[in-house]
């Protein structure tokens, strides 16, 4: 498995390339080096994204561009690398990471919201593209999760954040993971096209 990223380390025991998503060379030299190493690849991940958080009568044209550039156009730059060795096997799982953001919106965040709820378009279109050669793509769209970005925030943005979930506490990486996993095995092989909030109950009505 390849995890599409603008850097960092791989944990134990996994194959680790870098890539920057925003670089069709660098996602078509990481997928080729993958391939190299470990065959083609089956399943795709496409978690990438940053934040440039404004206002919109305050946030520039840089800041929308690259937010959709990294979230929405990078995710779309890995799907179609993936594809070339999915539809020779007849088979593949895409998962995009979106965002209940994308779902339901989010003040300062419109560049954020705007890019995630784009990967919930391109998901379902891809899904009907590819579905009669038995490639499947859906999307999980967490809410708030327990994560370095998250505890930067400060006591009352974190405590807005709960407050607005019905579980009353943010999410664990892990529990976005199992869901991530969940699409991705063969018990979701007849789920195409589906949108799975992990957002303690946030999003309902979305």
């Amino acid at each position: 498995m390849a995890v599409a990223s603008r850097g960092g380390q791989a944990a134990p025991g996994l194959h680790g390339v870098r890539c920057d998503v925003t670089d069709p060379a660098s996602v078509d030299a990481a997928f080729t080096e993958v391939e190299k190493a470990l065959g083609p690849v089956e399943v795709l991940v496409a978690n990438a994204g940053i934040v440039r958080d404004a206002l919109l009568a305050r946030m520039t044209d840089e800041a929308f561009t690259d937010v959709v550039g990294t979230n929405l156009t990078g995710a779309y730059r890995v799907v179609r690398r993936a594809c070339r060795g999915m539809v020779r096997m007849r088979r593949g799982r895409i998962v995009f990471v979106s965002s209940a953001a994308g779902l339901s919106g989010s003040p300062g965040q419109a560049n954020y919201a705007a890019s995630k709820a784009g990967l919930v378009g391109l998901a379902r279109s891809i899904a009907k593209e590819l579905a009669p050669l038995g490639i499947t793509a859906n999307v999980v769209a967490p809410g708030p999760v327990r994560t370095a970005m998250t505890d930067a925030l400060d006591d009352r943005q974190q405590a807005a954040l709960v407050a607005a979930t019905p579980l009353a506490r943010m999410a664990e990486p892990a529990e976005v993971a199992a869901a991530v996993r969940f699409l991705a095995s063969a018990e979701a092989g007849f789920i195409t096209g589906a949108v799975l909030p992990v957002d303690g109950g946030a999003g309902m009505g979305h």
